[in-house]
């Protein structure tokens, strides 16, 4: 066969296949038209469309019951921030005018998500109104009380659908690039299709643009491209910082691979494609620009962050200051640790294994850990580590941390005695303890490429008695 099938070398796709029929065999050739990168295709749809409908009593209330969205687990940042942020009267993000900004703070996102935002309020509005309506009636309304109107609420209805059916089109092309990064190994991508961190998440904010685009950076240099990767990364870093990162991951290798020009190529490319896409944000507003800098420098200790746990165990607060200072020197320590590791295994690591790595000690210590963080590793830990087990493993940590979030915050944890809701710091533990699993299965891989499923040479055929005609 031209590709490697899962149920051949994957201990649990064999298993479960038991129940349809079995391993692929020696002579199965498969359908025609159902294709491995269709039903991968197939089956993100029909994921992203479960995760739509686990936000459904949220929608049918227009998130305006309080304790809903955390009882049924349905919240999104989208259908305020239409509000708080100015989308409702198509707010330029960056905008200096005064009486904007007397009404609305500042969109506290890189420029891709502002502008994304932005447009997708443009679309909604004329979906609802069947063209743009007049707001003169509105700019003349308190804006906090905006949310409660019906007009409004009708427009945020439409602006969650198409924010979800652009979020969809994003979903459905990552999972394109990730079955496209090793040309024998489409198959791979089945575990980004059918995640169930990809149905919980995907919707609470906008996080799934920087995956779309790092996914889209991991295939361009499998291809061997590594102009246009860098102009990937760029972007994705003017979506989100996290893609950044994968830079890192391209000088481990281009140093071991003696490809300087490469390297070069790829961060100029990068530096030019996030300057130009945060160009128009910062001519037409360099002090909104800067917010979102200066509020991720400025926020403490937040939601699912070990810094969290610290500060309400210990009962001590912990300065932003301290924080940045603490978690910025053990990131730079994770990265060296990283880059030694890359320039002394044995063979030279992939970039989904270093990009996966660096971004985990990111979030390991970063002050915020938000549920739908865990989107920033998921195209990263699918090519990193193509084992359902292990997948498996990593994925149930993020799904009960998404369950004890919004139950912390709909106050159901806190004990009946009163005090701090332990079982929260409970379930931020694992989480953490789940990732560093995958972390440390990732680090074997590299430091002993035979366990590195994706290697030349890692596909071993099935052996006589599991060969089959179907």
């Amino acid at each position: 066969m031209a590709h490697v099938h899962p149920t051949h070398e994957d201990p649990v796709a064999r298993a479960l296949s038991e129940g349809v029929g079995g391993p692929m065999g020696r002579r199965g050739a498969g359908h025609r038209w159902w294709t491995p990168l269709r039903v991968v295709l197939l089956v993100t749809a029909v994921c992203f469309a479960l995760g739509m409908v686990q936000k459904q009593s949220c929608y049918d209330d227009t998130w305006s019951d309080g304790q809903q969205r955390y009882s049924h687990m349905c919240y999104s940042d989208l259908p305020y921030l239409y509000t708080g942020r100015g989308m409702v009267e198509r707010a330029w993000p960056y905008t200096d005018d005064d009486q904007v900004r007397d009404r609305y703070e500042v969109m506290e996102y890189p420029v891709g998500i502002s502008y994304w935002a932005w447009g997708t309020a443009w679309v909604a509005q004329a979906a609802d109104h069947l063209g743009l309506p007049d707001l003169a009636e509105r700019a003349a309304q308190p804006a906090e009380s905006l949310f409660g109107r019906p007009e409004v609420q009708s427009e945020i209805r439409w602006y969650v659908v198409v924010n979800a059916v652009g979020l969809g089109a994003v979903a459905l092309l990552t999972v394109w690039f990730l079955s496209r990064t090793h040309r024998r190994r489409p198959w791979d991508a089945m575990a980004y299709a059918a995640s169930p961190a990809l149905a919980l998440t995907a919707l609470v904010n906008w996080d799934l643009l920087a995956v779309g685009l790092v996914a889209a950076a991991t295939w361009a240099w499998s291809r061997d491209r590594p102009v246009l990767t860098g102009v990937l990364i760029g972007l994705g870093t003017a979506t989100k910082l996290y893609p950044l990162f994968l830079l890192g991951g391209v000088l481990v290798i281009c140093l071991r691979d003696k490809r300087l020009r490469d390297l070069v190529a790829v961060a100029a490319a990068a530096a030019a494609a996030w300057v130009v896409a945060d160009l128009p944000a910062y001519l037409s507003g360099p002090e909104q620009w800067r917010v979102f800098w200066s509020f991720n420098s400025e926020r403490g200790a937040d939601l699912g962050s070990l810094w969290l746990v610290a500060q309400q165990a210990g009962d001590a607060a912990i300065s932003a200051h301290t924080i940045n200072v603490a978690s910025w020197l053990f990131f730079g320590a994770w990265c060296l640790a990283v880059l030694v590791l890359g320039l002394r295994a044995p063979e030279t690591p992939r970039l989904a294994q270093l990009g996966f790595l660096v971004v985990a000690g990111f979030l390991l210590v970063n002050k915020v850990y938000s549920p739908q963080y865990v989107l920033w590793l998921l195209p990263l830990a699918v090519l990193a580590r193509p084992r359902w087990r292990d997948q498996l493993v990593w994925q149930a940590g993020e799904v009960l941390y998404f369950a004890a979030v919004w139950w912390y915050l709909g106050e159901y944890l806190a004990p009946a005695g009163g005090g701090d809701a332990g079982f929260y710091w409970l379930a931020i533990a694992l989480r953490v303890a789940c990732e560093l699993y995958l972390v440390a299965i990732v680090v074997r891989d590299v430091l002993s490429p035979r366990h590195d499923p994706v290697r030349d040479g890692a596909y071993v055929a099935p052996p006589p008695r599991l060969a089959r005609t179907g």
